[in-house]
């Protein structure tokens, strides 16, 4: 940007800071700048309410029929499931995986699997995976066709883009209640959400892998004379097997995050329904166990897939028949043996009840134990938080400050001290020509005194509007103000600023949290060893299961909702702020030691500034992951987008959820463009 735009842009800045405090000092005579109008907002409700009821008039019979359909086979592969002596399903997998990957992967396949059988949870466990066996070659069957269709037209790209958006970014809660309409209720319903859900990761590297073949490559099957078909199937789908493998770890992933979100609706006695039924019943010891069973064999389809996807190409395994297919005849050998085994020791088929082990009466007073000894540690952490960090941010200082919370009163004295510590702040920064440092502690000092929820709308668009366009240009600046216009004409406004208020304090602190745990894991091996597994649990498993720790220790609320999103946005934080700085060209590291540079020098001035774009893609995913736990987060006991979703799902008002769905997918959409504009924008600079 050259020096006349950016002087632009800094009076624009400082000329919105002060029309919002002008609308603040008169806000009492400006209602309509404070609050949206309710005469201005549109029956936005109603028309897609009527709309969805021609859908189903019109096509219900039809879509019914498919899910009878889809019934059928879904009933085999559960009864197969369960008629599958444990041992036979253990024995398998493990097999499996230590084809893929080794007896590491193989030791803890087996110790996962003997898990679900000895806690007693075989049978849900296979109604589960029954919906992962089905779901996931049906996404992966049609992500496979979209995404060809998407690399071979252009035309084709253009819709199915924006379309793989809306399905990544609306709530899954969003779209269940028009699933439920037109196919009925029942376990296919969860099947049907469950695809929708798992497409678009399969869809994205399919064309992403076909678009990266190497031209070189293309050439040589040409000059071969290899046909269209040929050259489609033979040259282009195993050049980009590992990214298309890779499409399927992620789309397994996704199925088995909807295995609970499934059981809402599914109305099967699966393992999602133990943890959603134990949870409401607040049986902490309960739910725990079942989780895991879930995190359990996430963890075990994600291992196994994810190194099929970087082991070597089929065409440069060995030639002879046995090292080719020795898996398989040990498996059918293995199989037969099992079987007739588990005919004359019944132990081999059905696991016996008196066998199992179930520790839930001992983490339930385990939790009894820390909510007694620690009671008054863990309310003042809530409290603390509250009142000091959440609210603030929430309602501002002017109605968060009092006697009972912070010990004194907001007086006028206090009032015009901040308002002057805040200017001598921003003066400080301006007049050592730091603008936009100026800029941010003046809007940071006008959001904590005034809070998100109560400024004027105008300001919230203003600001959001010009920093789209400061970072993308006016395209994005104008996509932006469209966005947050149906925000308000839809009438979901106050409940779109909980939203961002509640995401926004949780992206913030797992951002900053992630980053810095990133650079000590970049720095040191033993840390990143550490937090190697733990990442990898927290983002296997499912959100859901995330939840039941903070509940039962932090009771419903804002801050148990907060402490969910939290261990579910940061991982992507440190990932990428590891990767990227472990990843900076030796020779730069090299110059920088040999000009003197200190230790916090070389972090400051070289490693950060040049592992800013994937700092800036891991603060891109922090805000995705985020937004994506809202609805999740809902079931705490929080107000905003996510819980008119869930209510919508509820009172069966396709209406009500799909507009905050729709409202939660154009924030986590602006939100992606401006941090995806402004990556592209610091990446020249950090080269």
């Amino acid at each position: 940007m050259s020096g006349i735009a950016a002087r632009r842009v800094h009076w624009a800045w400082f000329a919105l800071i002060g029309l919002t405090l002008a609308v603040l000092a008169a806000r009492d005579s400006l209602g309509a700048l404070m609050v949206f109008p309710e005469t201005w907002v549109l029956p936005m409700t109603a028309w897609f309410n009527a709309g969805m009821d021609v859908v189903v008039a019109q096509t219900g019979p039809f879509f019914r029929g498919i899910s009878r359909a889809l019934a059928v086979p879904m009933g085999w592969i559960r009864d197969l499931l369960q008629w599958m002596p444990w041992t036979l399903t253990l024995s398998l997998l493990t097999l499996a995986s230590y084809a893929v990957s080794g007896w590491k992967l193989a030791f803890f396949t087996a110790l996962a699997v003997f898990y679900m059988v000895v806690i007693g949870y075989w049978a849900e466990s296979m109604n589960s995976l029954a919906l992962v066996v089905m779901s996931v070659p049906m996404a992966v069957l049609l992500g496979f066709l979209v995404g060809t269709a998407a690399y071979y037209s252009a035309r084709a790209d253009r819709v199915i883009a924006p379309t793989m958006d809306v399905l990544q970014t609306i709530p899954v809660f969003a779209y269940l209640l028009p699933i439920l309409l037109l196919f009925g209720f029942g376990p296919v319903v969860g099947l049907i959400a469950s695809i929708l859900y798992a497409v678009p990761p399969m869809v994205r590297n399919t064309t992403l892998g076909l678009r990266r073949v190497n031209p070189e490559v293309i050439e040589a099957g040409m000059m071969a004379g290899a046909t269209p078909l040929q050259m489609f199937w033979r040259v282009r789908v195993p050049s980009a097997l590992r990214q298309i493998l890779l499409g399927i770890n992620q789309t397994m992933m996704a199925a088995f995050s909807m295995i609970i979100i499934a059981s809402i609706i599914g109305g099967t006695a699966d393992i999602g329904w133990e943890v959603l039924s134990t949870m409401r019943k607040a049986e902490f010891g309960e739910s725990i166990l079942a989780g895991i069973v879930i995190a359990l064999m996430a963890m075990v389809m994600d291992r196994m897939t994810a190194r099929a996807a970087n082991a070597s190409r089929a065409d440069d395994a060995p030639d002879d028949p046995w090292s080719r297919y020795r898996y398989w005849v040990i498996a059918v050998v293995m199989t037969v043996t099992i079987l007739v085994a588990s005919r004359l020791l019944p132990f081999l088929h059905t696991y016996p009840e008196t066998w199992e082990v179930y520790p839930a009466q001992m983490l339930n007073d385990w939790l009894t134990y820390v909510l007694v000894e620690f009671s008054d540690t863990i309310k003042s952490i809530k409290t603390v938080a509250l009142f000091y960090i959440m609210l603030p941010v929430k309602m501002g200082l002017e109605q968060t400050v009092s006697p009972f919370s912070w010990g004194f009163a907001l007086t006028p004295t206090l009032k015009t001290g901040y308002a002057v510590l805040a200017l001598a702040g921003a003066v400080w920064f301006g007049l050592r020509g730091r603008v936009g440092a100026a800029v941010l502690v003046a809007g940071l000092a006008i959001l904590l005194y005034f809070g998100l929820t109560r400024l004027p709308w105008p300001s919230i668009m203003g600001v959001v509007m010009l920093l789209a366009w400061q970072v993308g240009g006016s395209r994005l600046a104008l996509g932006t103000g469209a966005g947050m216009a149906f925000l308000l004409l839809a009438g979901v406004w106050p409940e779109a600023m909980l939203s961002v208020y509640l995401c926004g304090i949780a992206v913030v602190l797992s951002f900053t949290l992630g980053t810095m745990l990133g650079i000590l894991a970049s720095e040191n091996d033993t840390v990143s060893a550490i937090l190697r597994p733990i990442n990898d649990t927290l983002q296997t498993m499912p959100p859901f299961v995330l939840l039941i720790p903070f509940v039962m220790i932090f009771k419903l609320g804002d801050f148990t909702a907060l402490l969910a999103i939290i261990s579910y946005a940061i991982v992507p934080s440190i990932r990428y702020a590891e990767h990227g700085l472990r990843n900076i060209a030796p020779e730069v590291i090299e110059a920088a030691e040999a000009s003197g540079a200190t230790r916090l020098q070389m972090l400051w001035r070289v490693r950060l500034p040049l592992a800013a774009p994937q700092l800036m893609l891991g603060l891109n995913q922090t805000i995705m992951y985020g937004i994506a736990m809202l609805v999740i987060a809902a079931l705490v006991g929080t107000n905003g987008l996510g819980q008119r979703v869930y209510i919508g799902l509820s009172n069966g008002d396709f209406g009500t959820g799909m507009i905050a769905g729709i409202g939660m997918a154009i924030i986590a959409m602006i939100a992606d463009r401006i941090t995806q504009a402004y990556s592209r924008k610091v990446q020249p600079a950090a080269r």
